[in-house]
Order: structure tokens, then C-alpha cells, then sequence
């Protein structure tokens, strides 16, 4: 009898990794593949190595692409390979083995059906055609990109450019996930947004870990422009910390900067199926306050003020961020673009007070100084 029962124990601990996942394809049939290797993508490619094993639906092996580089003379991704961990940007925390490292776009999305994308915007568009001609045909995206892009007509979302430039079905990742605490496996949540139910459910299924708790909603657009639009915020955070300010000034500016993420929004994507219950997901208010609390937009504006612009904004970036990249700063002109474009600099006023400090000549006093 105890032969049978740990017959059955066993029997049933394998169906509790394939059975309750079959409907979401068959063993293995998922292929996952991570385009970027910055210190959130290496946090997040942790996270989709451990759970590649974990669930029977997904490939063992999970490929990340990486921008090759030499590191004390060796290759990044052989020392990637070799140690399991990403010296550069992640260092300190180890990936499971099944994580390959490749230096070859093509190859590493080669065959995926699911890819994930983390890497600075502003190096998306040359990488689309190679991806399209080596992913497996229907293949969807996720997008952990924050920022936004803009055209002659306006806003245009990174999922968008995905969209169009793979034709393919794209969710968005964003939420309270300052990397090196991730690194560390302190828990956090995210939030997942969708359009397609199925895909959203694989994406949950391959980042939800026990220390990262994974929130879906079926508002790709809301969850996005959170992700992008907070790290505005922080800029103004990072200022206000900088010129010596204490926490309600700091608590005063992000209730203002929340409300220009939600004006914005509202204003520029009004038939997109907003919901008000995005901004109170890990993607919207926490994500805003521990950008506004930690995070490298904050460090770096922070450092700025305290120079009062006796350096700029690329040479703090150079010395602070070691190969990454300030997003905040790009974003705040991003959105100045757009709103001069509309002749709506005076609807957002705190987020103009952030570019004008940032790229103007505005003094860092009118952070406190401008009418809200």
C-alpha cells in the first residue's frame, strides 16, 4: 500500500506541472525568448528561466539577446554562459542554467512563440525587420519597454510599433519593479496588461514566481503610458530631493504628477478603454512611488540638481548608470514634443516644468514655483 500511495503521490505531482496548464498548449510548445539584457530585462529573464522549468507548457531553454561587449577581456555573454549571472548589470544575482546568452539577434529569437522585449526604445525600430524573419510564425510580444515614441499626429505607443512592425499580439509589463531589489528576491508585484485573454494568461503564467505577484488586466494602453509617464515624476522627485526638499514637498509633487499621468491618458487615448482601476494597480501608483523613492531616474535627477547643472544630463548619466540608459529625461522631451505640438503646454504644466528645468533654462525653484 505505501508502494501505491507514492505511486499516486508521484502521478499526481507530475499532472500538477502539465495537467492544469494542458489547455495552454502542449508540453514544451511555448518558446520564450528575451530581446535585451539591461538590468530590468536580466531581472525579469531570472524570473522566465526558473518558471521555463517550473511549467511543462514552456521550452527548457530561454534566450536572451545580448548587445555584445568585452568585460576584462572576455565576451559578456560567455561570461554570462560560464557564470550565470550578468557581471555588468545585474551582478550578484544568478540565472538557472537553462538562460543562453546570444549575441546574435536572429538567433536568439530564432523559433520563439513568445518574445519579450526590455531594452531602451529608442533601439527598437532597426532590430523589427530581423525579429519578424526569424520568430515562429503567430508568435506574440510583451513588452516591458518604458517610454513612448511620437509621430506627425502624436503619441504613439511602443506596443503600437510593435504591433505593426511583427503583426503580432502584444501585452505590457509594468509595475513597482526597481530591478536590484528583484535581484534579491524581494517581493513585488507587476501588472500584466492585455488584449488577448489566452496570451495574457501565458505571460502571467510565465512571470508569476513567490516573489513577484503578478496582476492582469485587459487595459494594454493604461498599464503602458503608467510605465512610461511616471518616470516624469520622478525626474521632478529626483529634483526635489536634490535641492534638499523633504517629504512633503516630495509627496505634494507626486499627487501633482499623478494627476497629469491620468489628464494625459484620458486626453490623448479617450476611446481606448481606459480603466480608473489601472492607476491603483502595482503599474500606477506604485510603480510612481518607488520610481519616485529609488530607481535611476530619481538618482540620476537628484545628482543634477545637487550640481546645479554644472554637468549635464549625459555626463551624470555616464558616470551614475554605468551603460544604462536615463529614460525620464527622453520621455519629459518626448511629451514636450507632443503637447507643443497641440498647443497643450498649459494643461500639464508640472510636466513642462520638468522639461524646462531639464532642457531650458528654467531654474531648478520653479519645480515649487509654478502654479499647479
Amino acid at each position: 500500500l505505501i508502494g501505491v500511495s507514492t505511486m499516486l503521490a508521484r502521478s499526481m505531482q507530475r499532472l500538477g506541472r502539465t495537467g492544469s496548464r494542458l489547455m495552454s498548449g502542449a508540453p514544451g510548445s511555448e518558446k520564450i525568448a528575451m530581446v535585451g539584457s539591461g538590468n530590468f530585462g536580466s531581472a525579469l529573464v531570472r524570473i522566465l528561466g526558473a518558471n521555463a522549468k517550473r511549467h511543462a507548457v514552456f521550452d527548457d531553454e530561454v534566450r536572451m539577446y545580448v548587445y555584445e561587449e568585452m568585460i576584462d577581456g572576455k565576451p559578456l555573454t560567455e561570461i554570462i554562459n560560464t557564470t550565470h549571472e550578468n557581471v555588468k548589470y545585474l551582478k550578484g544575482a544568478k540565472f538557472t542554467p537553462n538562460v543562453r546568452a546570444v549575441p546574435d539577434l536572429a538567433e536568439a529569437v530564432k523559433g520563439a512563440t513568445m518574445v519579450c522585449f526590455c531594452l531602451p526604445h529608442q533601439f527598437l525600430k532597426p532590430l523589427m525587420p530581423i525579429i519578424k524573419a526569424s520568430v515562429a510564425p503567430g508568435a506574440k510580444c510583451l513588452s516591458a519597454i518604458k517610454g513612448i515614441d511620437f509621430d506627425d499626429k502624436g503619441v504613439v505607443l511602443i506596443s503600437d510599433l510593435l504591433r505593426d512592425g511583427l503583426n503580432a499580439d502584444v501585452s505590457v509589463l509594468m509595475g513597482a519593479n526597481v530591478a536590484n531589489d528583484m535581484a534579491s528576491d524581494q517581493f513585488c508585484e507587476t501588472t500584466i496588461g492585455y488584449k488577448d485573454e489566452k496570451n495574457g494568461e501565458l505571460f502571467r503564467l510565465a512571470f508569476d514566481a513567490p516573489a513577484l505577484k503578478v496582476g492582469t488586466v485587459k487595459d494594454t494602453v493604461g498599464v503602458e503610458l503608467c510605465g512610461a509617464l511616471k518616470n516624469i515624476v520622478a525626474i521632478g522627485a529626483g529634483y526635489s530631493d536634490g535641492l534638499g526638499y523633504g517629504g512633503n514637498t516630495k509627496a505634494a509633487l507626486i499627487r501633482i504628477g499623478l494627476k497629469e499621468m491620468i489628464k494625459f491618458c484620458k486626453m490623448f487615448y479617450p476611446n481606448a478603454g481606459i480603466d480608473d482601476n489601472t492607476f491603483l494597480e502595482s503599474c500606477g501608483v506604485a510603480d510612481l512611488i518607488t520610481t519616485c523613492f529609488g530607481g535611476r531616474n530619481r538618482k540620476c535627477a537628484e545628482a543634477y540638481a545637487k550640481a546645479n547643472k554644472t554637468k549635464s544630463l549625459e555626463q551624470i548619466e555616464t558616470e551614475i548608470l554605468a551603460g544604462q540608459k536615463l529614460q525620464g529625461t527622453l520621455t519629459a522631451k518626448e511629451v514636450n514634443h507632443i503637447l507643443k505640438m497641440k498647443g497643450l503646454e498649459h494643461e500639464f504644466p508640472f510636466f513642462t516644468t520638468v522639461y524646462k528645468i531639464s532642457y531650458e533654462d528654467a531654474p531648478f525653484s520653479a519645480l515649487t514655483e509654478t502654479p499647479y
